[in-house]
């Protein structure tokens, strides 16, 4: 069996209160030096900088994947992870009709800056990107599947956007089979509290904004003896979907 680490949550200079270092390939260098294998991007219902880090994690060596950090109608944060950058892209381009345009405020949120896959800007998203879109939590899993994504709550151990905090409890729908802790010294106090959980693959990243904030490989993940990059994340999705370990 083949262990990875991994950090499935990281937020680019794209999401708003994201540092303007952390660009993709920023990002993916500090991943190879935290010892990350797998990386995604998940910028606030945006996947506009997943091809530049697909460009800049293949020259770190590091196994891209294609996200974006959801926020539904009830405030709460959803992870969506995509196999491709075109399928990512699609449920991008999907969910921009359903977004609240508001003016961005730049001098309070940060320039929401898109780029190549060099760093270069080539654009900014005008509108804030972090409040609350039309997508319902509980709509919000057979939308992602549509694009053959998978989904999971965020941070459901934070007060701030976890669906604990807003709805009071873990919902059996929609039937999420994964789910990302903060703390990953929490999982066993999480799976006691909600025996819903015990069920269900516990992820932990880092939710990062800035570049100090990826950590050094401590989650890692088993993907059974998949060994190419395709592989490797044809492995993880698998693992995602079924919410267990290969």
């Amino acid at each position: 069996m083949s262990e990875f680490y991994y950090d499935l949550h990281l937020h680019s200079c794209l999401s708003p209160c994201a540092d303007n270092d952390m660009t993709p390939n920023n990002i993916a260098g500090m991943g190879k030096l935290s010892g990350l294998q797998i990386m995604a991007v998940t910028d606030h219902n945006s996947a506009k900088n997943c091809p530049a880090f697909f460009e800049a994690a293949a020259r770190q060596g590091i196994v891209p994947v294609a996200g974006m950090e959801l926020t539904t109608a009830e405030d709460i944060h959803v992870v969506c992870l995509f196999e491709t950058v075109e399928a990512a892209m699609a449920f991008d381009a999907d969910l921009q009709p359903r977004r609240m345009l508001i003016e961005n405020r730049v001098n309070i949120f940060g320039d929401q800056i898109i780029v190549d896959g060099d760093d270069n800007e080539i654009g900014r998203d005008p509108h804030f990107l972090s409040n609350a879109t039309s997508v319902t939590y509980d709509e919000s899993l057979s939308l992602v599947t549509k694009y053959q994504g998978v989904c999971y709550p965020a941070h459901i151990d934070r007060q701030a956007n976890g669906v604990i905090a807003v709805l009071g409890a873990f919902p059996e729908t929609p039937p999420f089979r994964c789910a990302e802790v903060r703390d990953p010294a929490k999982f066993d106090e999480l799976r006691e509290k909600y025996p819903i959980l015990r069920d269900k693959l516990l992820l932990s990243s880092s939710d990062a904004h800035y570049l100090w904030d990826i950590r050094d490989k401590c989650c890692a993940i088993e993907l059974g003896e998949a060994e190419s990059e395709e592989e490797i994340r044809t492995a993880l999705f698998e693992c995602l979907r079924k919410g267990r370990t290969l």
